[in-house]
């Protein structure tokens, strides 16, 4: 018998592949660079998508090779978007069904049973959420220009706007200043300023500066500290938001956290998070997500197929994080 789902999360830096049976069984999996069809286009992204669900299950028979394909990618933020991509995708023909879907939804289900908010913030921030009565309240995520702040990009940028400032007077002194040129192996920020310019060093870098603000917000660094307030701000305010346009602020909804840089940040931040959502939503749970997103997009895919809870709870149990 072929496969049940062909299951694919593809964020902004990361894309990863499961590949089901309807009874939860993974079959196969595979793991590649970003493939959003917003950063390299639809032809890319699908031939790209295409090269890792053979890599992910090489036993594929004839086409179609799996009963229902399960698509939940970054980048698709508007409808034509998402109609381009199941265009593009439904010509392939990999299976006899097709969803196509943004990440964070999928976030959302790999956290809970489908209903709730999913907040982001991996290489990017995005929220999402589903209503008890199917109701779907998004964002664009395009970043600055349609009104985000955040992403471990931004993070990092702001370390390291910090951090020159602190260096060059124009802003306070801050345990950021050394700590972002030791990231650099570098003597000083103007030396890092200069690398990046000349383009000796891969802008990409600033990213790796997310953890690092982190660490130093926590040993006491107050510039370090208001940096992390204000995303703790950002990601409740996602939240809040959605929480009152899908009129959940007084039942018990699930919140559903994740993206590298929320699974990262430890308990403290989590817990500022909950605290400011509890205020908005006080039956609220808040959760860090502990599977991975292609996990929910699996799952859309069992549901769509009418698979049973045992199945759903079998590909949970086998996905979850140590």
């Amino acid at each position: 018998m072929k496969p049940a789902v062909i299951a694919i999360d593809g964020g902004n830096s990361k894309t990863e592949v499961l590949v089901i049976s309807e009874d939860g069984v993974v079959l196969g999996k595979s793991r590649g660079p970003g493939a959003s069809p917003q950063n390299i286009g639809v032809a890319a992204c699908v031939a790209a998508l295409e090269e890792l669900v053979l890599e992910a299950y090489p036993n594929f028979g004839d086409k179609p090779f799996a009963v229902h394909t399960s698509a939940y990618l970054a980048g698709l933020d508007f409808p034509r978007e998402e109609e381009a991509l199941h265009a593009a995708l439904a010509a392939r023909g990999w299976s006899d069904t097709l969803t196509v879907g943004n990440d964070t939804l999928a976030l959302l289900r790999a956290g809970s049973a489908g209903v709730g908010v999913a907040v982001v913030c991996g290489a990017g921030i995005n929220g999402a959420g589903v209503g008890p009565d199917g109701r779907v309240h998004r964002f664009p995520a395009l970043g600055k220009i349609s009104g985000d702040w955040g992403g471990g990009y931004r993070l990092g940028e702001e370390a390291l706007w910090w951090a020159v400032r602190a260096e060059d007077g124009r802003g306070p002194r801050t345990a950021l200043m050394p700590a972002v040129a030791a990231y650099f192996g570098k003597p000083t920020l103007l030396d890092v300023v200069q690398g990046l310019h000349f383009e000796e060093i891969d802008p990409v870098s600033i990213h790796g500066l997310c953890p690092l603000l982190f660490e130093v917000a926590a040993a006491g660094d107050e510039v370090a500290q208001d940096i992390v307030t204000r995303f703790v701000e950002e990601v409740s305010v996602f939240a809040a938001v959605i929480l009152r346009e899908l009129d959940l602020t007084e039942d018990a909804p699930e919140i559903v956290l994740g993206g590298g840089v929320l699974t990262g940040v430890g308990t403290p931040v989590i817990a500022e998070i909950e605290k400011r959502c509890l205020k908005v939503a006080p039956r609220a749970v808040v959760r860090v997500v502990d599977v991975n997103p292609v996990v929910g997009a699996a799952l859309f895919g069992l549901d769509t197929l009418g698979a049973s809870e045992a199945a759903k709870a079998a590909l949970k149990a086998a996905t979850q994080r140590v």
